[in-house]
């Protein structure tokens, strides 16, 4: 393979990618509006028919820690595709189902097959030139992001109109075509690593001992998705109790609060002219006065505004990711399906504590108590920031930080 400094992906190429990255990742996020229409539909009772997401997003977490290593080792087209695939069949079996074994084992399908998104990203990474990694990598996750925040607003819009059914034979159709044009138009990419399996996934653990800057920016970004979900749990209570709305104003609200991904690519940007860490620093301070404003936004009725501090929060948690990832995949260049794994891994892991916490929380003390603590957890990370970031290279320049 030629030098990745001598190339670069076309518009097009990166464009398919990020889409590819949605349509994979909103399959985790369909079922979680549609929990009250689906629970019935198959035969789980409402007590148990939260493990409808749990799983997905189970099967998701063991894709990460067990199938993103072996970007590593297997060529990476083959094994997108492969995951693509299964998807597209997780979402067929799930829309076939006619009772919950089988619906919650397509569920753990799909979430397991769902992590093609994550093997796309450090490949989009390595076959970037050096000087547009970060702008790579920001429209490759901005694909992610717009996926997650779609996926709600969708499935209420779809499912509403033509059953939760139809909703996932549809996402299995979108799947599938993504699968076919990136078996058209995604370049190949075959790794060096002769590693066996079991020595990969020991060696995703050892480079988080070896690398304190990943640990630290897999810190940020975990406490960041902690309150990501929280706000997107906590929001709807807050939209349908305190302003009104209604399933469709929920989804136009969520609509609204996808444009932060629009942060993305300018994250991307400045972190490729060296401004990772201040990006960093900006983002942590705006998730932070982000969750102060909402609460007082919210004590005014002021719904446009409320919408505003959603945007901005789904911009801090973007450009931290970008800066983040535009730092770590710059560690070990024959690793970065491994770094990826791991530092996902632990966002994943721990950001999925926010929907129970945001829950908790607005039972407890209404949007004050939800907000107060989304403010502490930006908090927290910005003083993890101020206390050790400083020691870390400046934008993730060395190639080693021990």
């Amino acid at each position: 393979m030629s030098d990745p400094d001598t190339h670069d992906l076309s518009p097009a190429v990166t464009t398919l990618m990020a889409i590819a990255c949605g349509a994979m990742v909103a399959n985790l996020y369909y079922a979680q509006t549609l929990i009250g229409m689906i629970g019935p539909d198959i035969g789980l009772s409402p007590s148990v028919a939260g493990g409808i997401v749990t799983l997905t997003q189970l099967g998701y977490g063991l894709g990460l820690a067990f199938i993103v290593p072996l970007s590593d080792l297997i060529e990476n087209k083959r094994l997108i595709l492969v995951a693509t695939a299964g998807a597209a069949l997780g979402c067929i079996g799930i829309a076939l189902a006619e009772g919950p074994r089988t619906f919650l084992i397509a569920a753990s399908v799909t979430g397991i097959c769902s992590v093609g998104a994550q093997v796309l990203v450090p490949l989009a990474a390595k076959l970037s030139s050096q000087a547009r990694q970060g702008r790579t990598i920001g429209l490759v996750m901005s694909g992610l992001l717009t996926g997650i925040m779609l996926a709600r607003p969708v499935a209420s819009f779809v499912a509403g109109s033509l059953g939760w059914r139809a909703l996932f034979f549809c996402s299995a159709g979108v799947t599938a075509l993504v699968g076919l044009a990136l078996l058209l138009m995604l370049p190949a990419r075959r790794p060096d690593s002769t590693l066996r399996y079991s020595a990969l996934l020991a060696s995703s653990l050892d480079l988080l001992r070896r690398y304190p800057v990943l640990r630290l920016r897999a810190a940020y970004q975990a406490l960041l998705f902690i309150a990501f979900n929280l706000f997107w749990t906590a929001a709807p209570l807050v939209l349908t109790q305190r302003f009104g709305l209604g399933a469709n104003g929920i989804a136009l609200f969520a609509l609204a609060g996808a444009g932060g991904a629009l942060a993305a690519p300018i994250a991307g940007h400045y972190a490729d002219k060296g401004h990772a860490r201040a990006t960093t620093l900006l983002a942590l301070l705006l998730l932070t006065v982000s969750f102060v404003a909402a609460d007082l936004v919210v004590a005014a009725s002021g719904l446009i505004a409320f919408a505003a501090t959603a945007v901005l929060i789904d911009a801090a948690v973007q450009l931290n990711q970008i800066s983040g990832q535009r730092i770590i995949f710059g560690l070990d260049s024959a690793a970065g399906g491994r770094i990826n794994a791991a530092y996902m891994t632990i966002v994943f892991v721990f950001g999925a504590s926010g929907s129970l916490i945001g829950s908790a929380s607005f039972a407890a003390g209404g949007w004050l108590l939800s907000s107060l603590i989304g403010a502490a957890i930006g908090g927290t990370a910005l003083l993890l920031y101020l206390l050790f970031d400083r020691r870390s290279a400046s934008d993730g320049a060395e190639p080693r930080q021990d």
